[in-house]
């Protein structure tokens, strides 16, 4: 027995009736299919909603909280700092938001340099003596690394350059499509007129 989408009860047919079996087997798949077009739209809300809900449940950051400090303004100053450091490992994260046992070590290190006195300065000097100037997201501006700071700035000239230049082409052509004056429409109609004899 199943039931119809009124709610009826029917036998199922019997395997000899095929004729029956048929319609019965196209019936399920209208409604079938008319539920899972009826639920798509739905099935795409849950998704977006899904997916809002786990952006907003991911962590900030990686810090354990057995790293923080008890005072505030040393933990606010221990975040910050570590936002300026790269994860070695990770390479595209800075020790803040990255979970490698790596970063962790140099979270602590952070901290303890800060808890012994350390001036921001100093924890950054400190931890860039040891891993080298790789470790800072933002390398200090030195010759070596001029072109690494100007590049952006030399993108953007070239882009606006490009742009400049294909505005005045652009005009140019413009231009040069610009409509005959009358005197020169009468100087090209003579020269049309006779058969291309200048007279």
């Amino acid at each position: 027995m199943f039931r119809t989408r009124c709610g009826a009860m029917r036998e199922w047919p019997m395997a000899n009736d095929s004729l029956a079996v048929r319609r019965s087997l196209s019936a399920i798949r209208r409604n079938v299919g008319s539920a899972l077009r009826l639920t798509q739209p739905a099935l795409r809300r849950a998704a977006l909603v899904f997916l809002v809900c786990l952006c907003a449940l991911t962590p900030a950051g990686a810090v354990e909280p057995g790293e923080m400090l008890k005072d505030p303004a040393l933990e606010a100053r221990a975040r910050r700092l570590s936002q300026e450091l790269r994860c070695v490992v990770c390479q595209n994260q800075s020790i803040d938001e990255s979970n490698a046992p790596l970063a962790h070590d140099l979270r602590v290190i952070v901290r303890e340099r800060l808890m012994a006195g350390d001036r921001d300065d100093e924890v950054l000097a400190f931890v860039e003596a040891r891993y080298g100037e790789f470790v800072l997201l933002r390398p200090r501006f030195k010759p070596q690394t001029l072109l690494l700071w100007l590049a952006p700035l030399l993108l953007l000239a070239a882009a606006a350059l490009f742009l400049l230049r294909a505005r005045s082409r652009r005009n140019d052509a413009q231009l040069e499509a610009r409509p005959l004056s009358p005197d020169e429409q009468r100087r090209l109609d003579d020269l049309l007129h006779t058969d291309g004899h200048p007279r």
